[in-house]
């Protein structure tokens, strides 16, 4: 009798831990067949309804693929891709996309950023939400370019969601975007790859997120890329954001999964590379990225031009090795993309970019920091970076003065050749340089520093490379309160205080 009493309250235990576990539910008992020529979408959707209508629970992909069209989320679900599945995009003239909805505040941005129904894997006002497992996504016949109707442009897009997590799956050749979440808050995605012909993740108008351990190849476009647009409707700040132990690149589309790692990918700009603002209307603030790995990729760009403000951001602990653009961009523009009278001059204040070593850096475009006339960019901090360019700057190049291009879409090459091969600066107040060496590897005759219009500026330990033959290598324009101390390279006719 004890022990028939023991077996029954294991039963009975068993019984209650089995009710209260996850409920799965297996796509292919709704009909997925995962040949790779079926198309799943009607199974897949049926599968992630029953499981909403349910309470919630897990939809599994077993090893197979899954050729589909747009796989609508719903709350409290999480899609489990396991080893060996891939959900497939299909075709984009076969009508297996949703149409985009209208929206009346797309002319503020691109239309990839203004619609999120045209996507492989789309959700709207959603909690409580998951993509895992060691699967693929693959965008296959999606456009990389504005979908056509019946035809998708997005892996992964998300808006107005909150409690997301996106983990260890592989995204590849995604289309416009592999990962776009718009206004979403609390969101995690860690150790996910994306391997893909355009933008790997961006975060518009997100708050609350962590981005950790994420390998990131886009050729084509930029690897993080994080944004505040208008397409809401309204301004929506992107804020507290973490960007920790990821690496982004610019190799050959499909070499990064592969492991070739092909460098023979050639394009300069726009290749990889962790970027803020190309939409910027409700601004940044509270964002650290630290621990990241550049390889053959653009570097940092941190811009402010459709208004917004971007305070408050830390960048610490970055290797870059053959950059294809400026290896720190931080640019404040008016381009005034948005609601007409309600898009001021935007603010870039209280940066600290600190532990920062680059190996060949782009020789055309130095590292530059430019505001406009009578809006500086205010309180940078730049210390223990080391930046070794490709050089070859000629004294002509140091002669150059670079148009201020107001109005002009924000990217490294927009202002030419730079007249300096280390940094240049230019409407800047509080600028400070700790413990900061410039080198080249091939002979350089443009200055290591200009500053023009610069309030504020402490130079301390700063060295630099300096050609035999080449230009002065401080250039200082309407410079006030200068203080330099610790830099035994910089010439007597430098003023010091």
């Amino acid at each position: 009798m004890r022990k028939l009493s023991v077996i029954l309250c294991v039963v009975l235990v068993l019984s209650a831990v089995a009710e209260c576990a996850p409920k799965a539910f297996n796509v292919r008992d709704f009909g997925a067949v995962g040949d790779g020529t079926a198309l799943h979408k009607a199974a897949i959707n049926k599968a992630i309804e029953a499981c909403n209508e349910s309470g919630g629970g897990t939809v599994y992909f077993p090893a197979g693929t899954y050729l589909s069209g747009s796989i609508e989320l719903k709350s409290n679900v999480t899609l489990y891709l396991d080893a060996g599945a891939t959900i497939l995009g299909a075709p984009n003239n076969i009508n297996a996309y949703n149409p985009p909805a209208d929206n009346p505040f797309d002319m503020y941005q691109d239309f990839g950023h203004s619609h999120w129904r045209n996507s492989l894997i789309w959700g709207i006002n959603l909690e409580n939400i998951a993509i895992v497992g060691h699967g693929t996504i693959n965008g296959g016949g999606m456009t990389r370019l504005d979908s056509s109707p019946g035809g998708g442009d997005k892996a992964i897009a998300l808006k107005l969601c909150k409690n997301i997590l996106i983990k260890d799956i592989t995204i590849a050749h995604a289309g416009h975007f592999a990962i776009l979440p718009t206004g979403c808050d609390n969101m995690i995605i860690d150790g996910v790859k994306v391997d893909t012909n355009r933008d790997g993740i961006n975060l518009d108008g997100c708050r609350n997120v962590r981005l950790a351990n994420c390998t990131i190849n886009s050729p084509l476009d930029d690897a993080i890329c994080l944004k505040s647009s208008y397409a809401l409707g309204f301004k929506r700040i992107t804020e507290n954001v973490t960007i920790t132990n990821c690496m982004v690149s610019g190799f050959v589309e499909g070499s990064m999964v592969d492991g070739t790692y092909d460098r023979t990918f050639t394009r300069n700009d726009g290749t990889g590379g962790i970027k803020f603002g190309t939409e910027s209307n409700g601004g940044f603030k509270n964002i650290t990225i630290d621990n990241c790995v550049f390889d053959k990729s653009a570097g940092f760009s941190l811009e402010i031009v459709d208004g917004g403000t971007m305070e408050n951001v830390n960048i610490s602990n970055i290797v870059m090795r053959d950059t294809t653009s400026s290896p720190i961009f931080i640019r404040l523009g008016n381009r005034a993309r948005g609601p007409k009278d309600s898009t001021p001059v935007g603010k870039i204040r209280n940066l600290s970019i600190s532990n920062v070593l680059v190996i060949g850096g782009w020789p055309d475009w130095a590292s530059t920091i430019t505001g406009l006339p009578g809006h500086s960019i205010e309180n940078i901090r730049l210390s223990n970076v080391r930046i070794i360019y490709k050089g070859g700057g000629t004294k002509a190049d140091a002669k150059l003065i670079p148009p201020e291009q107001e109005k002009a879409y924000p990217r490294s090459d927009m202002f030419g050749r730079i007249p300096a091969y280390g940094f240049y600066c230019r409407h800047v107040k509080a600028l400070e340089f700790h413990n900061v060496e410039v080198d080249f590897e091939k002979q350089d005759l443009r200055p290591a520093l200009v500053c023009d219009d610069v309030e504020g500026l402490e130079l301390d330990n700063f060295k630099f490379q300096r050609a035999a033959d080449g230009e002065e290598p401080i250039v200082l324009r309407q410079v006030e309160d200068l203080f330099v101390h610790n830099c035994l390279d910089i010439p007597a006719s430098v003023p010091r205080r």
